[in-house]
């Protein structure tokens, strides 16, 4: 592939960025305050929470490190990928992933600290530094689409926004994804 390929697709999203950016300021303020009263309140879904961790650590206990990583991208992939793909819910769907992923994350964030203290968010920042930016991308580009599904020239817009939002979840979201699932699969690894 020529380097004049690579340039276009990255100019191309770079433009879609900045005509999203809002989307993605959006989706990153709904991930914070959720993340917030994750951490702050930790009061709801207890026991569905303290279940889904103990499934996740079921899923991956045994796994090599090469597992691992397959496992943490594959999973990142499919969920960031419906983020985009559900935007057509009126980016209801996108919504919802923000705030239940924001608060989850808090919540685990609260329990890592009131169990291992303060210098544990530390070592957890490594696992999210790729991860959430493609996460929270996923998330704006499924609400625009969303929004999209408003006014004048509905299929027009849906379009565009398809294929620019699947573009740039091919050139960002997924290099994100797959260093994160790299980066998170090493640490685990390391870890166990």
């Amino acid at each position: 592939m020529s380097q004049n390929f690579f340039s276009k697709n990255y100019s191309l999203c770079w433009k879609f960025l900045n005509e999203n950016r809002w989307y993605f300021v959006f989706a990153t303020g709904i991930f914070a305050l959720m993340f917030l009263v994750g951490f702050i309140f930790p009061i709801f879904f207890r026991e569905e929470i303290f279940n889904f961790i103990a499934e996740m650590i079921e899923m991956i206990e045994g796994k090599s490190v090469i597992e691992l990583i397959g496992f943490i991208f594959l999973n990142n992939v499919k969920a960031s990928f419906m983020a985009v793909i559900l935007g057509i819910t009126f980016g209801i769907f996108p919504l919802m992933m923000a705030v239940v992923n924001g608060y989850l994350i808090g919540f685990v964030a609260r329990e890592a600290v009131v169990q291992e203290g303060l210098w544990v968010m530390w070592q957890l920042f490594p696992h999210g530094i790729f991860e959430l930016p493609a996460i929270i991308f996923s998330i704006g580009i499924g609400m625009r689409i969303g929004v999209g599904m408003f006014g004048k020239d509905i299929k027009r817009k849906l379009k565009y926004n398809f294929r620019e939002g699947l573009r740039f979840f091919i050139f960002v979201v997924f290099p994100l994804l797959l260093v994160a699932g790299i980066v998170e699969g090493i640490l685990i690894g390391m870890m166990g």
